[in-house]
């Protein structure tokens, strides 16, 4: 059980990583898309998949720290 809970969490910190890497570059285009056209109050698409992957790596990090404490309960 512990082993399966383990790969769960690697597999968990897997996403958390890809997901912030994905949040990074929708930022950085984001921000050369906002000084090439000069516009900054509009939400533009590149914005809102950020926010996406922002919130998926919150999730992701949730999930990871619930299974650390189920990892901590089992093992007690």
């Amino acid at each position: 059980m512990t082993a399966f809970l383990i790969l769960v969490l690697v597999v968990l910190m897997g996403l958390v990583v890809f997901s912030l890497v994905r949040g990074i570059v929708a930022f950085l285009k984001t921000t050369k898309i906002d000084l090439e056209s000069g516009e900054g109050e509009t939400v533009t698409e590149m914005q809102l998949m950020q926010n996406k992957a922002m919130f998926a790596r919150i999730k992701y990090q949730a999930l990871a720290v619930a299974v650390v404490a189920i990892i901590l309960a089992i093992s007690q």
